[in-house]
């Protein structure tokens, strides 16, 4: 998938949803853990629910990797139902992974190449040999954790450096990198504030958006500082949509969730392309 027919897809669907696919047994509907395969069918019904709502999934592979080799499965099982039922579906795998180049060549493969996700989250701590192995397969995007939405983004990315804020050093940098046009940052939506500084520095990228629910975020300010002319936001829900409901009317309950997240956001796009139009007059 390219970015123009990502941004054609926000553009059909009225919607820049992203749904995180964090599958914890503890929490899912009890009547899927009598069937063979809980995890993966606890997606099928999110996913059949929603996928007229969303743009895109992200399942945590952690959530996966936590259930041993039926964890990975369900993953495997996941990602196939979703590029061969709804190939206009944007993936990621949220795996945050990145490693000296061998290491990090093999997770490319895994994760771009068999696996076939569209997109997977990588940490730059380790620079430009830890990234660009992702960066160098063709049509597929890396998501670089620039500025996350936990408390612990405090530590270290909005610390002072000589170059300014630690995470402003990474957008820099990692603009230098071979294939950097194949790079989308992952910003937090509790950071609404820094929005107009990454915008300065990465205007044309997408922007991966967690945050905006349970944790806080309002979607609202993030699309104020954020959106650009293709929109460039993918803004994820992940407890606050996958577990609306625990009966067996969960997935009933999850689409209502995306639902009026998905009415939010055809608001705000309606209202842009509006501007747009009225700008150009």
């Amino acid at each position: 998938m390219t970015t123009e027919q990502l941004h054609a897809e926000i553009l059909r669907k009225k919607s820049f949803l992203c749904i995180g696919l964090d599958v914890d047994l503890d929490k899912i509907p009890q009547h899927l853990l009598d069937t063979e395969d809980p995890i993966f069918e606890f997606n099928k019904a999110i996913i059949d629910a929603t996928h007229d709502l969303a743009v895109a999934y992200k399942p945590n592979t952690a959530f996966y990797e936590a259930y041993g080799l039926k964890g990975w499965h369900a993953l495997e099982k996941t990602i196939n139902y979703l590029n061969q039922r709804h190939p206009e579906i944007f993936t990621i795998a949220d795996a945050k992974r990145g490693d000296i180049g061998n290491t990090s060549a093999m997770y490319a493969k895994a994760f771009l190449e068999d696996l076939a996700f569209d997109s997977v989250t990588v940490a730059p701590y380790m620079g430009r040999d830890s990234v660009e192995p992702f960066l160098a397969v063709k049509n597929k995007f890396t998501i670089l954790l620039a500025l996350t939405s936990n408390g612990g983004a405090y530590d270290f990315q909005t610390q002072k450096t000589d170059e300014g804020e630690l995470y402003k050093t990474v957008l820099k940098t990692s603009r230098t990198w071979q294939n950097s046009g194949n790079l989308m940052y992952v910003i937090g939506a509790t950071k609404a504030e820094y929005f107009s500084e990454v915008r300065r520095i990465v205007p044309d990228s997408f922007l991966l958006v967690p945050g905006v629910g349970a944790q806080g975020g309002s979607l609202k300010e993030v699309c104020r500082y954020g959106m650009n002319d293709i929109i460039g936001l993918l803004v994820n829900s992940s407890r606050g949509i996958i577990y609306a409901g625990n009966g067996e009317d969960f997935a009933e309950m999850a689409r209502a969730e995306a639902y009026t997240m998905q009415q939010e956001m055809c608001e705000i796009i309606i209202d842009s392309q509006l501007s747009k139009a009225l700008d150009i007059r």
